[in-house]
């Protein structure tokens, strides 16, 4: 009997990713083993299972299954997924961070879904993204870049049917003019009607300007990428990203530690989290680690979910929950 088409399509995504990575594995959703401590733990089947550590006789039984609301994938295969015009393999550094190689950094310390980002490399092109996705269903959602001035609306809507969540915009080309437009204007009237997020990767200088959009689009999901690029230090700057708190619809990803902290163990990012915290309150901050950012010399990826885990005093159990799982459960995996 022929197969259908949808058969052919999961089995050429089996092929690429066998490809792409050399191994034969199964999505993380999937995986209990513990090779560390060498048993398995009961409650644990379909998780993660142990954080690396953790004694075999201890008695907590809630799970972790934490969300990383920001990572990039690439694979180094450019034959089958071609690297947008303007970039070489030189430019990507590492030159490969597919999701095997992910899952090495995130299962040990309890993470279980993650937000992918739309790689650069790949400019408007997202199927290795969306193809990941598909490959492990239901351990990632997605944000993707589209052409704002091509038929956005639709765009967005079709890449909603393979559980992209939100889309990337960003100001570096045209600073000035970035956020006007009839296309950008149409993303954030879409985003509206389909609860999907713009995701601002964004200067601190660019801050007002999505201030003034908000306050047009008040119903539209806004997520500020990476603190806004705002470090230690940055009072007035703060003043600013905390101001667009008033906007209901609005996060913040707590995320990249590794480029704005001065300190191995980066707690001189604590006191921006605590003014983060008290404008928009925990169910509207995420964690994320920017991997394989993150992962670079010198850095790693459980020293990064590790602050809000366990170096933060300020934290309550019920913050963490939020950051480290259901503010980016609520908005990126919806049930």
């Amino acid at each position: 009997m022929a197969k259908s088409y949808s058969e052919i399509q999961r089995q050429a995504i089996k092929e690429k990713i066998a490809m792409d990575e050399g191994v034969t594995h199964t999505p993380l959703i999937q995986d209990t083993t513990v090779s560390r401590r060498g048993f398995v733990a009961s409650g644990l089947a379909g998780t993660l299972g142990l954080l690396e550590g953790r004694p075999a006789a201890a008695k907590e039984s809630k799970k972790e299954e934490w969300i990383d609301a920001h990572v990039h994938v690439w694979t180094p295969d450019t034959l089958r997924y071609p690297l947008a015009k303007g970039f070489k393999k030189a430019d990507m550094a590492p030159a490969s961070f597919t999701p095997v190689e992910l899952f090495n950094h995130c299962k040990p310390v309890g993470v279980t879904r993650i937000v992918l980002i739309q790689m650069s490399f790949y400019g408007l092109d997202n199927s290795y993204m969306t193809d990941m996705m598909k490959l492990h269903k239901g351990v990632f959602s997605g944000v993707a870049v589209i052409d704002e001035n091509n038929k956005p609306g639709q765009t967005m809507k079709d890449l909603g049917k393979v559980g992209v969540r939100g889309f990337r915009i960003l100001p570096f080309k045209d600073p000035k003019k970035w956020l006007e437009g009839d296309g950008m204007v149409e993303m954030w009237k879409t985003a509206a009607r389909t609860g999907q997020a713009i995701c601002c990767l964004t200067n601190p200088e660019n801050l007002l300007q999505i201030d003034a959009m908000c306050e047009k689009h008040p119903e539209t999901t806004v997520v500020i990428d990476h603190f806004g690029r705002i470090g230690p230090n940055q009072e007035k700057d703060l003043d600013n990203l905390c101001r667009l708190a008033r906007h209901k619809k609005t996060s913040v990803k707590i995320s990249a530690y590794y480029a704005f902290s001065k300190q191995k163990d980066y707690l001189d990012m604590g006191p921006m989290i605590r003014r983060l915290l008290d404008a928009y309150g925990p169910s509207r901050l995420m964690w994320a680690s920017d991997c394989p950012f993150q992962v670079n010399p010198g850095h790693n990826y459980a020293d990064s979910i590790n602050l809000i885990k366990h170096k933060l005093d300020f934290l309550s159990q019920g913050d963490k929950e939020q950051l480290l799982q259901k503010t980016a459960e609520r908005l990126f995996f919806p049930t």
